[in-house]
């Protein structure tokens, strides 16, 4: 009977995550000839086609698939025996998805404490908003992302699985910009399938103010940005303002609050991706400050 090796299969993993068999070599340490020829005795062992090769990459095939889920549940379970016989810490590598609002507020610090603690992992960003984030857990390119959620309605996630509360604010170049009296108020925000889009579109309906979206942007730099220049209003997390621009808390409609929480790829994620995710609840898990 063939026999699954750890080392073809750690390494199929990273080519299915990066799509390309050059990113996975550098992820892994191994020259991409290495990788291709790893590739090409897993496809051997297994007797099946497991890549669709592109002319930008390579995507899994209905076999590779398969193996992907096998594989992931292997790994994890043979890193997790290493690790309790040998009573070490943490080892491995992940990928972590987290909207750039979240990262610039809360990771500086967190990611340079988890470092001193655990040395031997290696965290890979993704840095891209929770509807570009959630297809990226789908394809496992990434292990497990910060995602926002509506704390009701359509797309909220249940309370147990929402660890932190965030208030959406509305941001300006002053507490209270002329831009407050202009007939119709001009909008800096990210894409139409965003929360900051669709709940500042709602609030505003609902108050029956006029409005009109001037500048868009799928960056938190950008938005910041347009708001410095005093050309438009901005929505971001309340944690996110940056201490040169105030929040405008009179003249507009109150926005709701979001729920945070951790999404990962697998249902059984590696012991050191489970851990991250842990490490990042205790450390941001508290209520929002008043």
């Amino acid at each position: 009977m063939a026999n699954l090796d750890i080392l073809l299969l750690r390494s199929f993993v990273a080519v299915a995550r990066a799509g390309s068999i050059r990113a996975a070599a550098e992820r892994v340490g191994r020259t991409q000839s290495a990788v291709s020829l790893q590739m090409k005795r897993l496809e051997d062992i297994t007797g099946e086609r497991l890549f669709h090769r592109t002319g930008s990459g390579v995507t899994l095939t209905a076999a590779g698939e398969r193996l992907m889920v096998g594989a992931e549940r292997i790994l994890s379970a043979h890193d997790e025996t290493l690790a309790s016989i040998r009573a070490q810490g943490l080892q491995g590598a992940i990928a972590f998805g987290c909207p750039e609002d979240y990262l610039t507020a809360f990771f500086p610090d967190l990611l340079r404490r988890y470092g001193r603690d655990n040395p031997e992992v290696e965290v890979e960003i993704v840095c891209a908003p929770t509807v570009a984030l959630r297809p990226l857990l789908q394809r496992r390119h990434i292990d497990l992302a910060i995602v926002s959620v509506p704390l009701s309605g359509p797309g909220s996630a249940p309370a147990e699985e929402i660890f932190r509360r965030e208030s959406f604010v509305w941001i300006a170049n002053a507490p209270q910009p002329e831009l407050l009296r202009a007939p119709v108020l001009p909008l800096a925000l990210s894409g139409p399938d965003t929360l900051d889009h669709r709940m500042a579109k709602s609030a505003l309906e609902a108050a029956g103010r006029p409005y009109r979206i001037t500048h868009a942007s799928d960056g938190f730099a950008g938005l910041l940005a347009i708001a410095r220049s005093g050309l438009a209003f901005s929505v971001v997390t309340r944690s996110a303002v940056p201490p040169d621009l105030f929040v405008v808390a009179r003249g507009l409609p109150a926005l709701p609050e979001i729920g945070l929480s951790i999404a990962y790829a697998s249902t059984r994620p590696p012991p050191v991706v489970r851990a991250f995710g842990e490490f990042i609840v205790a450390r941001l898990g508290q209520p929002e400050s008043a």
